[in-house]
């Protein structure tokens, strides 16, 4: 869901009257590494976030203020986070979130779907041809890391389009489309763990683990913050939100609301809650394919013959094959680096398996993809 027409092709300036907001992100990486951010952030005048007009230039500031924000908390790392976002920040976040309908912190939406542009503005959208609009520390692997989960979400495109197909198709009882639809989005699934396999040749571990992942981290269910952080100019009281994380993705969650998938309720609960980071339409959507009646499976279940059914699981089964890969790039990029960190007495290495989001990484991606399993039809066992 990554194209539609709010993001592509994406902004890269605001108005001439924020350019220290752009100036300020576009040095991010120097200045965190320097240590200065926090004393620049301090002394920044409050501007006012009303002469931002249309959805292209909000989500162009959101995730400009999402940038300074967490480099701002993180600049020292997991050793002095800090508690209070300055009001020249917090209040124009807060007044750019509401109007956007996201919360104010850096979330998938943000750091993947709109930090992005085109190196050759005729050329297609390939990683040679792409670059980030902002960096964090962590250099290429910054890159790399933003674009691949970037394409993993063009690959999704594709997928989101036959779910809608599959839709109509039910709506018809037209069991023919359903099955085409079901063919594609099958089709989308194994594009996506294809192209996700770009995050070991564009990414290293140790630079994702040590440098650049701590400033995906939010502050909700968060050890180094358990209060929250405070918006100064907002509230009188810390607030708490999760970090951008791929449990954020709303082309992910569309694909269980197709199949009827139901997660366990710790992980189906944080799901849940994850929506509240995505853009409003995306949410919609989520919502209304879930609402669906009947429900594909149970029609399915009800009206369909062999092949229809196996349409169904052939897709199920490229959703778990792909949360089967994620577990692998999990393992690689934060549980074996965290095991090496607490070896070496790292007296952090207890919080840093936590997902960004603020899960437990790998128990709850073991979990959703186990109940992903589970609603395959034709498997013994699984035809209610």
């Amino acid at each position: 869901m990554v194209l539609s027409a709010y993001d592509y092709p994406t902004l890269t300036e605001l108005p001439e009257y924020y350019h220290l907001w752009m100036d300020t992100a576009y040095n991010l990486p120097r200045l965190i590494e320097s240590h200065q951010l926090q004393n620049l952030v301090r002394e920044m005048p409050v501007l006012s976030a009303h002469l931002l007009s249309g959805h292209r230039q909000l989500r162009l500031a959101h995730l400009v203020l999402g940038f300074i924000a967490t480099g701002y908390v993180w600049q020292e790392g997991r050793r002095a986070p800090a508690d209070t976002l300055p009001k020249a920040v917090a209040l124009p976040f807060w007044l750019v979130s509401r109007r956007l309908g996201l919360p104010p912190i850096l979330t998938y939406a943000d750091s993947i779907l709109a930090n992005w542009k085109l190196r050759d503005p005729t050329g297609d959208m390939k990683i040679e041809n792409l670059d980030v609009i902002f960096y964090l520390p962590g250099g290429e692997s910054c890159r790399g890391f933003v674009l691949v989960s970037l394409l993993v979400e063009l690959a999704a495109s594709s997928g989101v389009k036959g779910l809608l197909d599959v839709m109509r198709a039910l709506d018809m009882r037209d069991i023919r489309g359903i099955e085409k639809g079901l063919h594609d989005v099958t089709a989308s699934l194994h594009k996506m763990k294809e192209t996700f396999k770009l995050m070991h040749t564009n990414v290293d571990p140790t630079d994702f683990h040590g440098t650049l992942r701590i400033f995906f981290s939010g502050w909700q269910d968060n050890p180094l913050l358990p209060a929250g952080l405070l918006y100064e100019g907002v509230s009188e009281e810390p607030m708490c939100f999760s970090g951008g994380s791929a449990a954020q993705s709303s082309a992910i969650q569309c694909f269980d609301a197709l199949l009827c998938i139901q997660h366990d309720r710790d992980p189906g609960a944080y799901l849940t809650r994850m929506r509240d980071y995505m853009l409003p339409a995306h949410r919609r959507l989520i919502d209304t394919l879930s609402a669906h009646r009947p429900p594909l499976r149970e029609f399915l279940l009800s009206s369909a013959g062999p092949a229809s059914c196996q349409a169904y699981d052939s897709c199920v089964s490229a959703l778990e094959d792909l949360r089967s890969y994620h577990l692998g790039v999990v393992a690689r990029f934060v549980t074996v680096p965290a095991s090496r960190a607490r070896a070496a007495a790292c007296p952090l290495g207890s919080v840093v398996a936590t997902g960004t989001g603020g899960s437990n990484a790998m128990a709850f991606l073991k979990s959703i993809r186990d109940s992903t399993r589970k609603v395959l039809i034709l498997a013994p066992g699984n035809k209610t």
